[in-house]
């Protein structure tokens, strides 16, 4: 059956072209893809009311630039401050320290010949988010097959976070660097990951969950030595590849303190977003973040806090049970799932829950490949379009409206 479908999508000279060299399939798809995001973002512009952040008639280059793109950009013309922003209570408001350094001043050197620095921004961003769809293919292709790999792959594209492809955000190149670790420990070339770790830590914050992960794929390696051979140098990259990222996690917290001569400035700076929406609760304890968001959420809703904590638990259980049992998503690789239980730690920890959770789950991207595995047409066409309508759900919300405290992106 599948070998039929193939022998009638190469049929055409052009087509079987396409299929023969799968970068530029992927071209195609990736370029039709922002077309529809540029659509969308056109459409929401005309749409968009006099009370949007935006206002109406908002250019691309608006957007482009909006939200967090302003703190990169800030911190490529100014830099980090060495004095610490405080309110009149002396708590410490937001500022650049929460962003890395990697996109915003990779994004000025492609800027500068541009004249403008969110040209440099989208530039990265759009050239990151086509690498992540070649190495996502090629991380998909083994388990789940070239086809199934390439509709994985056109969902990433058209999926509802895709507008992260084209602002100034350092989501893609993050995404870009965790698929290139993916990727090579997939293939056992633990040379080139020292470099993506190094790159990645000063990028997004979540190379800590990549240390989980190593650490994870130490313990699954040791325990299936009896099938997989684990040599000692394979024993020595892991763990200084887990001690690696696991410095580096933590070593912006180092360097912002060194800077402000505060040592828990970067700490306090994170703390910062999250008093907008719980108020002072002290400093950070892990795990701490969505106890504080059940109570919050639920009882803004009206719902009792016990409730919260009751669909806290199931969500956890059943995400659990999904990544253990879920047959699709078993087929991804063990890294991939490595990957997806360490992330999602990650998050659980550190992270409180609100209008940016979406975002926050883009490093999850692998997971479309659970998405793509059955091969029903119906099926593949129908996440296609929710992917589409998602995207304008969120582009609508975020950009066009972004006039409320959950319309953040």
């Amino acid at each position: 059956m599948a070998g039929g479908l193939t022998s009638s999508l190469t049929a055409h000279p052009a087509r079987a072209v396409l299929f023969r060299h799968p970068a530029l399939l992927i071209l195609v798809i990736y370029v039709a893809a922002r077309a529809v995001t540029t659509g969308l973002f056109l459409l929401t512009s005309a749409w968009a009311p006099a009370s949007s952040r935006f206002g109406p008639g908002a250019s691309l280059a608006d957007y482009i630039v909006g939200w967090d793109a302003q703190w990169y950009w800030l911190i490529a013309v100014e830099g980090y401050p060495a004095d610490l922003p405080r309110d009149a209570a002396g708590m410490v408001g937001e500022n650049a320290w929460a962003f890395m350094p990697v996109f915003p001043l990779l994004a000025r050197a492609v800027g500068v010949p541009l004249g403008a620095w969110g040209a440099g921004g989208v530039l990265v961003a759009l050239a990151a988010g086509y690498g992540c769809c070649i190495l996502l293919w090629m991380l998909l292709r083994e388990h789940i097959g070239r086809i199934a790999a390439m509709w994985g792959v056109a969902f990433f594209a058209f999926a509802p976070m895709a507008a992260m492809f084209q602002v100034a955000y350092a989501e893609t190149l993050f995404l870009l660097l965790l698929l290139w670790i993916l990727r090579c420990l997939q293939t056992r070339r633990y040379g080139w990951l020292y470099p993506a770790v190094i790159l990645m830590a000063y990028t997004r914050p979540g190379v800590l969950a990549v240390a989980l992960m190593f650490g994870l794929y130490g313990i699954w390696r040791f325990i299936a030595r009896r099938t997989d051979p684990l040599r000692a140098g394979e024993v020595a990259h892991i763990l200084a590849l887990g001690a690696l990222a696991t410095a580096t996690g933590f070593s912006w917290t180092v360097v912002a303190g060194a800077v402000t001569d505060d040592p828990t400035a970067y700490l306090d700076t994170e703390l910062a977003w999250r008093r907008m929406w719980v108020g002072d609760t002290g400093g950070f304890l892990p795990f701490e973040g969505w106890v504080q968001a059940a109570q919050f959420w639920f009882g803004l809703w009206g719902l009792p806090a016990w409730l919260g904590f009751v669909v806290l638990g199931a969500g956890i259980a059943l995400i659990g049970a999904l990544l253990l049992f879920e047959p699709h998503i078993a087929r991804l690789g063990v890294e991939v799932r490595l990957w997806t239980v360490s992330y999602l730690v990650y998050l659980l920890a550190v992270f409180f829950p609100q209008s940016s959770v979406f975002r926050l789950l883009f490093p999850l991207s692998p997971l479309w490949g659970a998405f793509a595995a059955p091969r029903h047409p119906v099926w593949r066409a129908s996440i296609l379009i929710l992917c589409v309508l998602g995207q304008w759900w969120w582009i609508w919300n975020m950009y066009g409206l972004g006039t409320s405290f959950w319309q953040i992106p």
